[in-house]
């Protein structure tokens, strides 16, 4: 170790983490506003720990004052999507996007990893503002599925445990499960619409009652008691009968009633 003040040299990596993740976050909810679907599941981030720095470092013969060149994924960002197809979709998003730079790309999900490792890194330069100006930092996004990280994550505790000599049959039934990921997320692209569908459905649903809910407390705020008393017993009535079409229909009653409260009080 060099002595150098760890904390100042990761500093600005933790700030990058920090800002993609927040970015990222609100693409998803952008996309999520402008077409009822993101592709972006979510959004996890970290800062390599002090101890994978230097193991790497010495694996790669990376000098001591080179490692902000030579170490790419210090700054890791990770985005899971639901279906293989998102994945693509979200590197397209982030090669158009003017906050930071795309140095390369590894697609080890069309040309995956003997382990049966799948996920696509993009390896991006990104400006950080720190109190002495801007510095340019290295950061790893990756994109993969649910199941690809699932199995990513199996792996690289194994591998953290047997020192990265994975014994034989481990490896072998690695690969196989991979095999089973790659099938499942191959199955559920198959059937991606009626997932999307009962999604939609889902939460049309979960919105339908939270606005009547909430309808309901406001006709109490408006001291409107005996009509906020008499909309909740309706909506237990059709709640229980799961009626969705009568519930946005008794929303709509109570936005009407919420109008007419508002202008009695104008009154």
């Amino acid at each position: 170790m060099d002595g150098r003040d760890w904390n100042l040299f990761l500093q600005p990596y933790e700030q990058a983490v920090e800002e993609l993740k927040v970015k990222f976050k609100t693409m998803r909810v952008e996309l999520k506003i402008r077409e009822a679907y993101a592709p972006i599941e979510f959004v996890t981030g970290r800062v390599k720990r002090i101890s994978s720095i230097l193991e790497k470092a010495k694996r790669l013969n990376v000098p001591s004052d080179q490692l902000d060149t030579g170490i790419e994924d210090i700054a890791g960002i990770r985005i899971m999507c639901q279906f293989v197809d998102d994945i693509h979709r979200v590197a397209g998003l982030i090669r158009t996007r003017k906050d930071l730079t795309l140095v390369y790309e590894k697609d080890y999900i069309t040309n995956f990893k003997d382990s049966g490792y799948r996920s696509y890194h993009m390896i991006v330069e990104y400006p950080v503002q720190t109190a002495l100006g801007y510095k340019i930092v290295l950061a790893e996004i990756q994109i993969r599925t649910l199941a690809m990280n699932f199995w990513a994550t199996i792996e690289h505790s194994l591998n953290y445990k047997f020192k990265e000599s994975l014994p034989e049959d481990v490896r072998d039934r690695l690969k196989k499960a991979a095999e089973a990921a790659a099938q499942l997320d191959t199955e559920m692209t198959s059937i991606r619409k009626e997932i999307l569908d009962a999604q939609t459905e889902f939460e049309e649903q979960s919105n339908v009652v939270s606005k009547v809910l909430n309808g309901i407390q406001d006709l109490y705020f408006y001291h409107r008691v005996r009509e906020a008393a008499q909309f909740q017993m309706k909506f237990n009535e059709k709640f229980e009968k799961e009626d969705y079409h009568e519930l946005n229909q008794l929303s709509l009653d109570i936005q009407a009633a919420i109008g007419k409260a508002k202008k009695g009080n104008q009154s």
